[in-house]
């Protein structure tokens, strides 16, 4: 215990040490002192604690606590959860190929990676992780979680799912997954399209490969969609304007101290004319992409206004195997334009028509509405059929003759018995099929709107 505490000082005298900017602010022996009070609060809690808690724990929150403090983006990592990272951020890493989230309070599947084991066995998206080798994993988090599925390539793992009210177990091996970052096609007018998820070690690797098919096939227009790229490293994004911005200055980084870094592209003249997708989720790296092409007015901004993260993360390894991720630095764009809090306009503001699932009542699944009947339910079904292309006037939640034929033929073009009851069956079948209209049939106006401005 003694030299974990020890520890805890240490580190926060090691960044004590890094940032002088607060450490101004502090009196070094008061600040000495709070951190023996620390100690002794510590101890005196654990002598007398009902139950038993381990020192791993007391570390993890105390660590977890002074980081949370700091901004949005520190962070303190175990060592597993930092190997995590690590393996992340390269691009690669050994387990079965799934991407988790925390939704209210369960684990589940968001889509299996493509070639992955989890895609072969049939693990879905929308599944509950209930176990993983038997272990119930009620309660952890994704990342905790995630650590549990990942392990040495061709080692066996045994995922228990929850899907529906029924319960599934797979039997998987896992493998290397590399996470591809980037997916290019050739669109309609030879304009190439180039998706870019995030910014790994390895993506400016994979565009290439995509840049030399588009060279094959005479592309010199792209589209690069950066939509919902949260960002990566700042490597990354710079290897990446290399191949699409000209030579000069394409961000500035600040650091507390007062100094400054100047990244430059390279690049001696513009190959590809360019549009580039960003909305509220393009953040940090994909800023520093999109504000190069914007302020060296080498491109097309399309879309919405970005989410307006202009700091710089740095990690450090500690001694024990955990790791830090703590903000070090602000960076700036073309001509030392502001970027955090602020994000990057579109130089055409073009927004999707979104169709949001709140806004449309939920089946009760307590009753079955017949002919006549008025209810919420009723309204539900009305609302889906006509936003899927039946010929339902203006929903009212009565379930009249109108409605009635409209349900029917519902019931017909799903293989269901079209007798007009809106039973259970039908009810499912109704949500299901709003949720695959929105995932196929909503036009991409963005997408559109970057192609014309190409044209």
């Amino acid at each position: 215990m003694k030299r974990k505490v020890s520890l805890v000082l240490a580190v926060l005298m090691l960044l004590f040490s890094f940032t002088p900017a607060w450490a101004a602010e502090l009196d070094r022996e008061k600040f000495s002192e709070d951190v023996e009070f620390l100690k002794k609060v510590i101890y005196f809690v654990l002598g007398r604690y009902q139950y038993e808690v381990s020192h791993e724990d007391i570390m993890n929150g105390l660590y977890d606590g002074f980081f949370g403090v700091l901004d949005d983006y520190s962070t303190y990592y175990t060592s597993e959860e930092y190997e995590a990272l690590l393996e992340d951020t390269a691009g690669e890493f050994s387990g079965i190929g799934v991407q988790i989230l925390d939704i209210n309070g369960q684990v589940v599947v968001v889509t299996p990676l493509a070639g992955s084991p989890a895609l072969e066995a049939g693990i879905k998206a929308g599944d509950i992780i209930k176990s993983v080798d038997d272990k119930d994993v009620t309660g952890l988090t994704a990342s905790q979680v995630s650590l549990l599925i990942r392990g040495e390539q061709g080692t066996p793992v045994k995922i228990g799912i929850l899907r529906g009210k029924e319960n599934l177990a797979f039997d998987l091996i896992r493998r290397t997954i590399v996470i591809s970052s980037v997916e290019g096609k050739i669109l309609e007018d030879n304009i190439g399209y180039l998706k870019v998820t995030s910014f790994s070690d390895n993506t400016a690797d994979l565009v290439k490969k995509e840049l030399d098919i588009f060279d094959e096939n005479n592309v010199k227009k792209i589209v690069i969609d950066m939509r919902n790229n949260g960002g990566g490293t700042l490597n990354s994004a710079v290897e990446l304007l290399n191949f699409f911005v000209t030579e000069g200055p394409v961000v500035y980084v600040k650091y507390a101290d007062g100094k400054e870094d100047i990244y430059r592209s390279r690049l001696k003249e513009q190959k590809y004319e360019i549009a580039v997708l960003i909305n509220e989720g393009s953040a940090s790296a994909t800023e520093i992409f999109a504000g190069a092409v914007k302020y060296k007015k080498e491109g097309i901004i399309v879309g919405t206004n970005s989410y307006g993260k202009g700091v710089v993360q740095s990690l450090y390894r500690l001694t024990d195997g955990s790791g830090v991720k703590f903000t070090t630095a602000e960076y700036f764009s073309v001509g030392r334009t502001p970027v955090h809090k602020v994000g990057i306009s579109p130089d055409i503001l073009v927004e999707n028509k979104k169709i949001d699932l709140s806004e449309f009542p939920q089946f009760s699944k307590k009753q079955k509405p017949q002919l006549g009947n008025v209810s919420l339910d009723v309204l539900a079904a009305e609302m889906i059929l006509k936003e899927l292309g039946y010929e339902i006037e203006e929903p009212d939640g009565v379930y009249d003759p109108v409605s009635f034929k409209q349900i029917m033929k519902f019931q017909e073009d799903s293989l269901l018995f079209p007798y007009g009851t809106i039973d259970f069956a039908t009810q499912d079948a109704l949500f299901k099929a709003l949720t695959k209209h929105m995932e196929t049939n909503t036009e991409d106006l963005q997408l559109k709107a970057a192609i014309e401005a190409l044209k």
